[in-house]
C-alpha cells in the first residue's frame, strides 16, 4: 500500500500544474498526501476491521479535511443520510489498492472492490475502475507478467491498454472519470520496469496526476515491491502518526 500513497503523495504538487515529462524532483518541499492517500488508508483499516467502507470513508475523512476531496464526496461525507451517488470519477480506484493485496482469491478481490465502491460510485464505470485496479493488483502480486496482465484486463474491462505513455501524452488532459483516467494509469504501470518508472510515467501525462501515480503507484508496488529506502522514510516522514499506525498494522496483516 505504501506504493500507491508515495505515488499520491508524488503526483500532489502537479494535479492542477500539468507536467508532460518524466523529469521532475519527486517529492519538493510541498508535496502531501492528498484525498488518495487518506481513503486508501480507510479502505486498509475497513479490511482489517468491521469491513464498514462506509462508516470508516467518512470517519477518516472527517479526521483529514481539506485535502482534495471531490464536491460530491464533500457533500456525502457531511450528509446526515448518505448514499450512493452514481459517480464514474476515479475516486473509486485511487483508494482501492489495499483490496488487491490483502485478498487471495480473484472472486473475493473483485466481489470486495465492487463493495468498496459502491458505497459512493456505484456507476458501472466507477466500480469497473476500481475492480481493474484491485484485479491488477491481484496479479501482479502473484507473478503475472506485463502481457498477461494487460489481455486480461483488456479483454474482462474493455480498456484499451495498448497505447504507452508517449502516445497518450501529447493530447491527453485532465481527466477525473474511471474510463478517462484508469486505463492510462495502468499502461504507464504496464510500460515502467520499477516503482519510480511507473510514477514518473504517470505524473508525465499531464492529467490527473496525484490520482493517477497513486493508482500506478499501488500496481508498481505489487509487481516490483516498494519503492526504496529513501523514498519510503520521505513518504513515512510526512504521514502522520495515525496514518502511520494503520501503515503499519496492514503490513504486518499482508505478511505471510
Amino acid at each position: 500500500m505504501i506504493g500507491a500513497i508515495a505515488g499520491d503523495i508524488a503526483g500532489s504538487t502537479f494535479e492542477f500544474m500539468p507536467h508532460k515529462s518524466e523529469e521532475f524532483p519527486l517529492f519538493p518541499a510541498e508535496s502531501r498526501f492528498t484525498d488518495d492517500s487518506v481513503l486508501t488508508l480507510a479502505t486498509a483499516f475497513s479490511l482489517m476491521t468491521d469491513g464498514d467502507y462506509a462508516g470508516n470513508y467518512r470517519i477518516f475523512g472527517r479526521l483529514y479535511p481539506f485535502v482534495g476531496y471531490g464536491g460530491r464526496f464533500n457533500d456525502w461525507l457531511t450528509s446526515a443520510n448518505p448514499q450512493p451517488y452514481d459517480s464514474w470519477g476515479n475516486g473509486s480506484a485511487m483508494r482501492i489498492s489495499p483490496i488487491g493485496f490483502f485478498l487471495n482469491d480473484e472472486k473475493e478481490v473483485l466481489a470486495e472492490a465492487e463493495k468498496s465502491a459502491a458505497v459512493t460510485h456505484n456507476h458501472p464505470e466507477g466500480i469497473k475502475g476500481a475492480q481493474a485496479v484491485a484485479l491488477g493488483i491481484f496479479l501482479a502480486r502473484n507473478g503475472a507478467d506485463a502481457q498477461t496482465m494487460r489481455s486480461e484486463l483488456a479483454d474482462r474491462f474493455n480498456y484499451d491498454l495498448s497505447r504507452t505513455a508517449a502516445d497518450i501524452r501529447p493530447k491527453y488532459r485532465f481527466d477525473v472519470s474511471c474510463q478517462g483516467s484508469v486505463p492510462e494509469a495502468i499502461s504507464c504501470f504496464l510500460e515502467a520496469e520499477n516503482w519510480e518508472q511507473a510514477v514518473r510515467l504517470a505524473v508525465s501525462l499531464g492529467g490527473d496526476a496525484d490520482t493517477q501515480a497513486c493508482i500506478a503507484g499501488g500496481l508498481a508496488e505489487a509487481a516490483f515491491g516498494p519503492p526504496d529506502d529513501v523514498i519510503t522514510a520521505k513518504v513515512r516522514s510526512i504521514l502522520t502518526d495515525h496514518q502511520l499506525e494503520v501503515l503499519d498494522d496492514f503490513q504486518d496483516a499482508i505478511q505471510p
